[in-house]
């Protein structure tokens, strides 16, 4: 099968995703100073992996090449690349014995996959009822916001940007927010979808039951 050339950028963006995590896997925080050049690279390999996500989305639309291949792998490379990274940043690799380096928490990192859990079931919902489903606008919020979020940290920790570290602060915070507020807009729609389905069900019983009446108009009774 040929694949189109969309969706080798997304095949090269899970490649590169793949390898910034092992690079960002290897980050001790006690030998900060000696490791901010792996930090740096980090960084770079994120920002490209991130721009390539916009590049593939655009020449898919103006090639008019939209695949299910595609569809289906670019959600899973927007969650390597960002749960990758925070679950990364929450944990012991940026735990210098007294403090998290980069501010963000465990029960954040909670937060964004369980919004990803929530996606991942409305997206299988609703493409098991034969529904499209695209990124809304608040899902490219979402993803713009994190993807900002990560550069931002790797950038004040890989250049020592001390006078950074209120705004490298304030977008972890804008990231949870922004991550909740994404999940409500989906169990809205999840549940929009649910109660479509029912009342579809609802009106398929009752024509069902419909048709089983008579000619006469008693169902079910004999006619005179």
């Amino acid at each position: 099968m040929a694949i189109n050339l969309p969706t080798q950028v997304t095949l090269g963006r899970l490649a590169l995703a793949v390898l910034f995590i092992a690079l960002l896997s290897w980050f001790n925080p006690m030998r900060l100073e000696e490791q901010r050049w792996l930090l740096q690279v980090c960084f770079w390999l994120f920002l490209v992996a991130a721009v390539s996500d916009v590049l593939d989305g655009l020449l898919a639309r103006m090639m008019r090449s939209v695949t299910s291949l595609g569809r289906m792998l670019d959600p899973v490379v927007d969650k390597v690349m960002i749960c990758g990274a925070f679950v990364l940043f929450a944990s012991h690799h940026f735990w210098d014995g007294s403090r998290n380096l980069t501010d963000v928490r465990p029960w954040m990192v909670v937060v964004i996959l369980t919004r990803e859990l929530i996606v991942s079931v409305a997206r299988s919902h609703s493409e098991g009822a034969g529904r499209a489903f695209g990124a809304s606008w608040a899902g490219k919020l979402k993803m713009f916001v994190q993807s900002a979020t990560v550069c931002v940290i790797l950038g004040q920790l890989a250049w020592n940007v001390a006078g950074a570290e209120p705004i490298r602060t304030a977008c972890v915070w804008l990231t949870v927010v922004v991550t909740a507020l994404s999940a409500l807009t989906y169990v809205r729609e999840l549940r929009a979808l649910v109660a479509a389905e029912e009342a579809t069900r609802n009106q398929e019983d009752v024509t069902v039951v419909d048709s089983g009446a008579t000619p006469g108009g008693s169902p079910g009774g004999p006619t005179s």
